[in-house]
């Protein structure tokens, strides 16, 4: 029987009047497209459903090769979060963009959805801003899911380097500190993931790729 793999991706389309937002594209497509490369059933799954607004900026970004338009169908069409059943699923994958940073802390559903995730050893698996959320949420025992965990995501200095640090609610890397992770940083924008028992993250979007095929590993063990 395939793997189940639920995708979460942001609902957000703009951080101010000023400043549009959403999902960075290449983060949703190079892992999605070697999760079903590899022959996992993916669900696609945001906090509003419907469909998902692409960081216009992300455009820019290098996309794959065999980039297929067939990859966007399920941004067109996702399902609401709260109907999701996340026993019904072998992994959990969060891309990112800087949408996430403001719907996917503090939401309760995504918080039970990964509790189920943490306390059964399932793979977590998220990029660049992803991990935002992973903010708040606990295991059964009361502890943050990130406590002692080696994780990366986007970084402090990767944060001021878009000049869109004072916009944020917080800085992402560290919020994780302050919740009990071990972050782990390199130079900006440079291909960095790191994988600590079922926690498979990566640094930014060039991270994407080896984060989609790191996972692919974890689950194929």
């Amino acid at each position: 029987m395939a793997k189940k793999v639920l995708m979460i991706v942001t609902s957000t389309q703009k951080i101010d009047e000023e400043h549009e937002t959403g999902l960075w594209l290449s983060e949703f497509v190079e892992p999605y497209m070697e999760f079903t490369q590899a022959g996992y059933e993916v669900t696609t799954a945001s906090p509003r459903g419907g469909k998902i607004h692409i960081d216009p900026n992300s455009y820019s970004n290098e996309l794959p090769d065999e980039w297929d338009d067939s990859v966007m169908d399920p941004l067109n069409s996702t399902v609401k979060l709260d109907d999701i059943t996340p026993e019904n699923y072998d992994g959990v994958f969060l891309p990112g963009g800087h949408g996430t940073m403001f719907d996917l802390p503090d939401n309760k559903t995504l918080q039970n959805a990964l509790q189920h995730f943490a306390d059964n050893d399932k793979l977590i698996g998220a990029v660049c801003h992803g991990p935002a959320g992973f903010v708040g949420v606990k295991d059964s025992n009361g502890d943050s899911i990130v406590k002692g965990k080696k994780i990366t995501g986007f970084t402090d200095a990767e944060e001021r380097d878009t000049g869109l640090d004072g916009l944020m609610p917080f800085l992402l890397e560290s919020k994780l500190r302050e919740e009990g992770a071990e972050f782990i940083t390199k130079d900006n924008w440079e291909d960095h993931i790191q994988i600590d028992g079922n926690f498979i993250t990566g640094q930014n979007p060039q991270s994407s790729l080896s984060a989609g095929r790191a996972f692919v590993d974890e689950m194929n063990k």
